[in-house]
């Protein structure tokens, strides 16, 4: 939309995206769909979760924070408007996304939220102890110093000296994948010690949510687990999909529903001929962002099938819908609100199809414990 003819009726809907990356940027999307499409950047690692004691933690959070807040004060300029902000992304950018929604409750900023892959539920973050005692192992291999603050010194190091550091770091015991040892920790205030409480008690912002994950996302994870020599059982990869995305994601979009949360849950099933990883990779992990973004050929330099772009399109829509109106636009493509006990689990591009279908949750949360257990699915954020 031309910014010089956009009124305050006629301002687009803003989506931040917390997961950025060539493939992933917005320009197909913004053009297809009435969007504007904003992708950020965060500090990560060390240098974004640190878990220095005495410091800020989770700074790569407030990056994200800071990003919606700035959305909040220009995005008119770019036409786009500031009541219609939904922010999405992607595995951590998912669990990221329904971080926000309790760290801010009181002040979401934003209109919607949608977590693809990942929630709060999915990973179990650093305690502040586990924090400290991979800072100070770094900060040691770096003549820093074992423990006080040792801040100043770190941050006079060269970058390259502290990656190389971190790489000397083991990481915790985990069943599937090594998980890193920099990731959120919790302060209970950016990032919380007992999600399943708070996420049971509605102790999150009340806005729409749409949330979902893949048919296999251990399709792509196989790939990380080959390369360090490990050999899972099927019924171990099966686990690994159910502790880390399936049931979470379950469990957050019944407890939104519990809370009178406008929600809908989604699983994607989509098998494209150039975006297989290889025989029997399915819908593995990321695999659904070539659709919304839709740059699959972008990714793979091979041409998409027929069925591949009507899905593309389909999904560009409804998240689009959800965005322009997420209390109700995805109502206008006929998804039902979800409900845990009916068929209102939308199938997107499942065996292939180019719209939505829909099924009752339990033929895929059957095997789903009363509590989620998310460490099998520990390396996967």
């Amino acid at each position: 939309m031309d910014e010089s003819h956009v009124t305050p009726q006629e301002e687009a809907c803003t989506v931040l995206d917390t997961r950025w990356h060539p493939f992933y940027q917005g320009q197909y999307l913004a053009d297809e769909e009435d969007v504007v499409v904003v992708t950020i950047n965060q500090r990560v690692n060390i240098f974004g979760y640190s878990g220095a004691p005495d410091e800020p933690q989770n700074v790569g959070l407030l990056d994200q924070r800071l990003a919606v807040e700035w959305v909040r004060d220009n995005i008119i300029s770019f036409g786009g408007d500031p009541k219609r902000i939904t922010i999405f992304g992607q595995s951590a950018g998912g669990a990221s996304v329904d971080y926000y929604s309790y760290a801010w409750s009181k002040d979401p900023i934003v209109a919607g939220l949608i977590s693809h892959s990942g929630t709060a539920l999915s990973f179990n973050p650093n305690t502040p102890n586990m924090s400290a005692t991979y800072w100070y192992k770094v900060s040691s291999l770096l003549g820093c110093g074992t423990s006080g603050n040792v801040l100043g010194c770190m941050r006079s190091k060269n970058t390259t000296d502290i990656l190389h550091a971190i790489a000397l770091v083991p990481p915790a015991p985990s069943q599937a994948l090594s998980q890193p040892v920099f990731h959120p920790t919790v302060d209970n205030k950016t990032v919380f010690g007992d999600y399943p409480a708070l996420s049971s008690s509605g102790s999150f912002a009340k806005l729409p949510y749409l949330a979902g994950n893949l048919d296999y996302e251990a399709g792509f994870y196989k790939l990380s687990a080959y390369a360090t020599n490990k050999t899972l059982a099927p019924a171990q990869w099966d686990s690994f999909n159910l502790a880390g995305f399936t049931c979470p994601t379950g469990v957050e979009a019944a407890n939104r529903v519990k809370s009178g949360v406008p929600t809908w849950r989604y699983r994607y099933f989509g098998d494209w001929p150039n975006l297989r990883l290889y025989p029997g990779s399915g819908a593995y992990h990321g695999s659904e962002l070539e659709m919304v973004f839709g740059t699959a050929v972008d990714v793979s330099d091979a041409p998409n099938t027929g069925a591949e772009i009507a899905t593309s399109r389909y999904m560009m829509k409804a998240w689009a819908a959800f965005a322009r109106s997420p209390a109700d636009g995805l109502e206008d493509l006929g998804w039902p609100r979800y409900d845990p006990q009916s068929q209102t689990l939308v199938r997107l591009a499942f065996n292939n199809e180019t719209s939505a279908s829909f099924v009752d949750p339990i033929v895929y949360d059957a095997p789903c414990p009363s509590v989620n257990n998310p460490a099998p699915a520990q390396g996967a954020f």
